[in-house]
């Protein structure tokens, strides 16, 4: 019934769930002297006849009984949400970096709404696995065992009818629960469907719109939430059947210790005060067996949340997040001269999946300090890979890249990407102003940093004319900026964080010529000083480079300077006639 995954995060909150258990206990001690208390008290009134002076210390005792049982239960209420909320945060910020580490290379394989609800509901459904279900799961052996201690002694018969009647509620549930299994995971994979198709909709609705399709969109999300919504019932169904046959059980069992008790108090085996105790306390025995039964359906959204949340942390990261605590970064590394071979890739093979087809297939090249080296080819050719290996986003399935003759995976990732600047094809802004947006490329700069930045990249003209200048908001995904503008903005980011190595990726792409010959300008001044690579399918910006690599399936099939690969005639020579008559 544990889930040892789940149970290897509880261990960091163990002073927690064990503070929450022997409150848990207490409040059991507690009941059973309740019980006692009562069972006197009415056995004297009734029976004896008692005045109240005789019965008043047990009624105050009772009282005091039901001010430490209230106390109890609300601090084990506290520990308990402790105990969630602990474990909660720990397994968010471990997903949450194993995301990162990851990398982008993983995201895109995933759809970013279910990843999403993972992070949000999925770990929340571990709330009352960790705060009801764990300790109501030890409650549920230790408190019925306290109980048989001080039933036992009393009257063996009604000991015998709890131990042979108490293991059928248990039975009964995890037979219920064995279908209410099925029903919880179809319930939580539809409700990760639905969340995912909701993003990608709304990410993709001018899309939607431009094309006149977003109605047929509302039929689909209508479709997908009536599924979920058949799931949560089939859910429920089973939720509300267990919960009767568990009451049900429960209150057969009392009624025939009730029973046997009534019967031999009549033939006089046992006295009224003792047969009085024993049946208040009967309930006692099976309310945390009833209670666990009432949480199992925690265990069954827990596990099921928890089976996606460790498939992705059990996923082998190709690289860590963290940056390695005292590590000293290696200078030297980053330093070089136009002579000496800088960066190199030896025989490099790249796989994104362990049976997938090769991307990359024996890759060599070298590329010295200053050098700027384009990578063309057709679509699929390979060369953001290569960008994705120099990110440290993928590492080489065979073969090596060195820098400065040190294996490139023996850098701490953190550390590499200090001295790497990166310009995508589409930039990713947050929902922040312009200034956060520039300055993510270096959190410390001050404003003169960032306008400079700015003015460098060409962006500067344009953000004064905003509403608001630098503070403007500019929206998640840059909504309220062109593409060129939100180009503008990354290559400042690029000039902020001012870094030896820039790599830079199809960053004309889609930009009309206006906007384009801004960008060329803005880019010549970010490259000046720089060891750069960057693929594109523009030719007027190979000209640009120091040597060419171009690329087809997976394999370089000529390198040189522009005017050479001119020469030869090759894939280059008629990319040039075909792509440059059609930019001319």
């Amino acid at each position: 019934m544990f889930d040892k995954r789940l149970m290897r995060e509880g261990k960091y909150v163990k002073k927690y769930l064990l503070g929450t258990v022997a409150l848990g206990v207490g409040i059991a001690l507690l009941a059973i002297a309740q019980a006692y208390l009562l069972s006197q008290v009415i056995a004297q009134v009734f029976l004896e006849d008692a005045p109240f002076l005789q019965t008043k210390g047990y009624l105050l005792g009772i009282l005091a009984v039901i001010g430490v049982r209230a106390l109890l239960q609300y601090f084990s209420e506290v520990t308990a949400r402790e105990t969630a909320i602990r474990v909660k945060e720990r397994v968010r910020v471990r997903f949450l970096q194993k995301i990162l580490s990851l990398g982008p290379v993983y995201a895109r394989g995933e759809r970013g709404g279910e990843l999403l609800n993972t992070a949000v509901e999925g770990i929340e459904a571990l709330d009352d696995y960790f705060a009801r279900y764990i300790p109501q799961l030890i409650l549920a052996v230790l408190v019925p065992i306290l109980t048989l201690v001080f039933i036992f002694p009393k009257d063996f018969q009604s000991a015998t009818i709890l131990i042979l009647t108490g293991p059928l509620i248990p039975f009964f549930m995890i037979l219920i629960g064995k279908l209410a299994e099925k029903k919880s995971l179809q319930q939580w994979q539809s409700l990760s469907r639905m969340s995912a198709h909701f993003l990608d909709m709304l990410q993709g609705l001018t899309t939607l719109k431009l094309f006149g399709r977003s109605k047929d969109q509302a039929v689909v999300i209508g479709r997908v939430s009536e599924t979920f919504r058949k799931n949560t019932m089939g859910v429920m169904k089973i939720a509300f059947l267990s919960a009767f046959v568990l009451e049900f059980m429960g209150m057969i069992s009392t009624a025939i210790i009730a029973v046997t008790l009534g019967i031999r108090l009549i033939n006089g085996t046992v006295p009224y005060s003792e047969a009085l105790f024993i049946l208040i306390l009967a309930p006692e025995f099976y309310l945390p067996l009833r209670t666990l039964g009432l949480h199992f359906h925690a265990r069954l959204s827990g596990g099921n949340a928890a089976n996606r949340i460790f498939e992705v942390l059990e996923l082998e990261s190709q690289s860590e997040f963290e940056l390695i605590k005292g590590a000293k970064e290696p200078v030297y590394l980053f330093e070089g001269n136009k002579e000496a071979p800088w960066l190199t890739f030896k025989q490099v093979d790249l796989c994104y999946e362990k049976e997938g087809e090769r991307v990359l297939k024996d890759i060599n090249f070298i590329l010295r300090f200053g050098e700027r080296v384009a990578l063309i080819g057709p679509s699929g050719a390979g060369k953001s890979s290569i960008l994705q290996i120099l990110l440290r986003f993928a590492e080489p399935s065979q073969g090596e890249v060195l820098i400065n003759n040190t294996v490139l995976s023996t850098i701490p990732p953190a550390t590499w990407r200090k001295v790497i600047s990166y310009v995508p094809q589409k930039p990713y802004l947050f929902a922040g102003s312009v200034m956060d947006n520039i300055r993510f490329g270096n959190p410390e700069a001050s404003l003169e940093d960032v306008v400079k930045a700015a003015q460098l990249a060409m962006a500067h003209e344009f953000i004064t004319e905003l509403p608001q200048g630098y503070d403007t908001l500019v929206g998640e995904g840059g909504a309220r900026l062109s593409g060129g503008q939100a180009q503008r903005i990354a290559i400042g980011r690029a000039f902020l964080k001012d870094s030896p190595l820039l790599l830079l990726d199809e960053v004309t792409s889609g930009l009309d010529n206006e906007n384009e010959k801004d960008l060329l300008t803005a880019l010549e001044g970010l490259c000046q000083g720089r060891t750069v690579i960057f693929t594109t399918h523009r030719m007027k910006t190979t000209i640009q480079a120091d040597r060419i690599l171009v690329l087809d399936k997976g394999r370089i099939i000529e390198q040189g300077s522009p005017q050479e690969l001119l020469n030869n005639q090759g894939l280059y020579a008629r990319f040039v006639s075909t792509y440059g008559r059609e930019e001319g």
